[in-house]
């Protein structure tokens, strides 16, 4: 069984090498017909930037988009410079450098990349998959006896903070700046899955449509995982499932189609404020220009805010969210799923948490507040606040950096929750009604504690659930998203997820410490 574990890890580093060479590789030959396709389609009037590249990349061939970039950017920037400087409003260039170095890239491609779509995908995405399920799967076997197994997990380089640890940590975040900042350096990955994306929505695939891609296919061999470790627990079970299901049909699927059926494209599970720029300026203008769809989806999401959110979680807490429906919560329980260990439970890392998703919590309602104020008086700024450098600010720190690149590169390192633990302003929301008003908790038997500490270490938000367990104490936080690990790991079935009305349940701190409480009529209550 090990052999085959060891040849699937060849397999699956041989296809990531693959992948993560291609950003570097193909040839690319700019035609003039080209050209003039891409100043049609893109409405370019500046004859300043047709001429640069006219006489710089047309006709000329290039190795890697290491050389297409530079030359796209010089361009675009002078021209962008002498428009302004003529005062040629009307002629510059709105695409950003990386957009417009993707599209030339993705239209001047050519070779053995372009040319052998379905093979490349089989060396890179395919062997991936192959070798990460012959990694995975003789854990079947290998486990033997029922029960979840943590067993000599600060042992091993990939879930200590080790050597393999850091190298998973640098690959992720370059990969996820690679994605948000030099998106042209991914054209090669999107020839890949221009079938799967032409078949879908019947457009070339874009490096947004490769990440989806690979959310999906991570989750779900990840989730293989999951199915195994946790596979005499119910619960984890099912929301494993869940999060699988929502991920692949609501975030990738059903979105695609809609642009096919010429609709909005529409994650309809994607809530704001976590779905920030819901409420922007072009995107009502869209929803409105699209009938009567674009107004459903309008009213579908503010319903889903305002109403469905607050309900589902006084019923069943956050988790109905966080742990059973949010992508990102999906990709911290497969992906992050052996770092949990590593979120930070000292009081310090507390109350950074609470300042910190209450502060982005705060920036979105106030931006918020301001598109819509600028939205209905047509004004551009805000008490001398310029709505665009407000939006514009929020989306590069807070969407891609906090988001993208910290909150899920930072799993190997400091836990799979960093983003849903320090920024989600959504987790913030649903925390808020779920402290003060939700029937969901975990009960704790602490009779029956032995102080293992187990609960404590897998908590992936940092809470001390021992601390809580020995006092016999009702686990009410904010910040619990209700995975239930905490549960499956105790050996003495302490902890238990529950909803239910809070004045049916015995308060065992009050028994222990004998606040003249009678027992009889605390049993009697319901």
């Amino acid at each position: 069984m090990k052999a085959i574990k060891y040849i699937g890890l060849v397999i699956f580093l041989i296809g990531l090498s693959i992948f993560t060479a291609l950003p570097l590789l193909g040839t690319f030959k700019l035609e003039s017909d080209t050209l003039n396709t891409i100043v049609k389609e893109k409405k370019i009037k500046s004859e300043v930037f047709i001429e640069d590249l006219n006489s710089n990349l047309v006709g000329k061939t290039y190795n890697g988009m290491q050389e297409v970039s530079p030359a796209v950017t010089k361009a675009l920037n002078n021209a962008n410079a002498s428009h302004e400087k003529n005062k040629e409003w009307d002629k510059k260039i709105y695409t950003s450098p990386s957009d417009m170095a993707a599209l030339i890239g993705k239209k001047s491609a050519t070779g053995f990349i372009v040319n052998h779509k379905g093979l490349m995908w089989f060396l890179t995405f395919g062997l991936g998959i192959i070798g990460a399920l012959m990694f995975i799967l003789p854990n079947i076997i290998l486990l033997g006896q029922k029960g979840i197994k943590n067993d000599g997990i600060y042992h091993k380089s990939a879930t200590n903070r080790g050597w393999i640890a850091w190298i998973v940590f640098v690959y992720l975040i370059g990969f996820y700046l690679l994605l948000y900042f030099a998106s042209e350096y991914a054209t090669n990955w999107t020839f890949l899955l221009d079938p799967l994306s032409n078949a879908l929505s019947g457009n070339p695939a874009g490096h947004w449509f490769v990440y989806g891609f690979m959310y999906c296919t991570v989750m779900t061999v990840m989730a293989v995982r999951m199915y195994i470790k946790y596979r005499h627990n119910i619960y984890q079970m099912f929301r494993t499932t869940s999060v699988l299901f929502f991920q692949i049909v609501f975030a990738f699927l059903i979105p695609e189609i809609m642009v096919r059926l010429q609709m909005p494209y529409y994650d309809f599970k994607n809530a704001f404020p976590l779905d920030y720029d819901f409420f922007f300026q072009w995107n009502l203008k869209d929803l409105i220009n699209s009938g009567g769809i674009g107004l459903f989806i309008l009213f579908w999401g503010t319903m889903l805010t305002l109403i469905v959110v607050p309900v589902m979680v006084y019923f069943f807490g956050k988790r109905w969210y966080c742990s059973w429906v949010c992508g990102c919560g999906g990709l911290a329980e497969t992906l992050g799923d052996p770092y949990r260990q590593h979120s930070d439970k000292s009081l310090f890392a507390w109350r950074v948490e609470r300042y910190l998703v209450h502060g982005v919590l705060v920036f979105v309602l106030v931006m918020t507040g301001m598109t819509l104020y600028s939205f209905f008086t047509e004004s551009g700024t805000v008490l001398g606040l310029k709505v665009s450098t407000v939006q514009n600010i929020y989306s590069v720190i807070i969407g891609s950096i906090f988001a993208g690149v910290i909150g899920t590169g930072f799993y190997p390192i400091f836990g799979n929750r960093v983003w849903c633990r320090f920024g989600c302003p959504l987790a913030a929301y649903l925390g808020v009604v779920q402290r003060f008003k939700s029937r969901f908790r975990i009960t704790t038997n602490g009779g029956q504690c032995i102080s293992c500490g187990n609960c404590s270490t897998y908590c992936e938000q940092g809470i001390d659930v021992r601390a809580y367990a020995q006092k016999g104490e009702n686990i009410i936080r904010a910040s619990c998203v209700g995975c239930g690990v905490c549960s499956a790991v105790c050996p003495r079935g302490v902890l238990k997820l529950e909803n239910g009305p809070e004045d049916g349940r015995i308060n065992p701190t009050e028994i222990l410490l004998g606040n003249d409480v009678n027992l009889m009529d605390l049993l009697n209550k319901k």
